[in-house]
């Protein structure tokens, strides 16, 4: 399994292009996909990954209303991408208004993907305190650390 870790600070280019790190790169492969996700960011998923979550998605009963507003919220913003020479992506205009993405973003590994945040949504994201609370409620449901 391909893990992702870590947060990267970078900036979009004038022409919404964004390096993605090298670490990052070398996981992804030559094409990737980007799309919205949830927590207003978006998530680039190498081509196995994605293929394992649009075939979830592509399970899920259509005839029921729910399921194919999360199925279409996911595959519309999709977008298939490549690094250029130089590392960088082309996040289409589209996906960068769903994300509040203007200028400055942080990559941050998500284990199976990556998710693109705007800087000032990821400083917002969560706190600390947060952080405690979740933890305590998880391991109160038999979760360990």
């Amino acid at each position: 399994m391909r893990m992702f870790m870590g947060e990267y600070s970078h900036s979009l280019d004038a022409k919404g292009r964004l390096i993605i790190p090298a670490k990052f790169r070398e996981k992804l492969g030559e094409t990737f996909v980007i799309t919205r996700s949830l927590d207003k960011c978006l998530c680039i998923y190498d081509s196995d990954e994605w293929e394992k979550f649009a075939a979830k998605l592509e399970e899920l009963p259509y005839n029921a209303a729910k399921q194919r507003k999360l199925t279409r919220y996911f595959l519309s913003g999709a977008a298939e991408a490549e690094t250029d020479k130089q590392g960088r992506v082309l996040i289409p205009q589209n996906l960068r208004n769903a994300a509040g993405i203007d200028r400055d973003v942080v990559l941050v590994g998500a284990g199976r993907m990556i998710e693109i945040w705007s800087r000032e949504l990821w400083e917002e994201n969560i706190t600390d305190e947060e952080i405690d609370q979740i933890a305590e409620e998880m391991l109160t449901d038999g979760f360990r650390i």
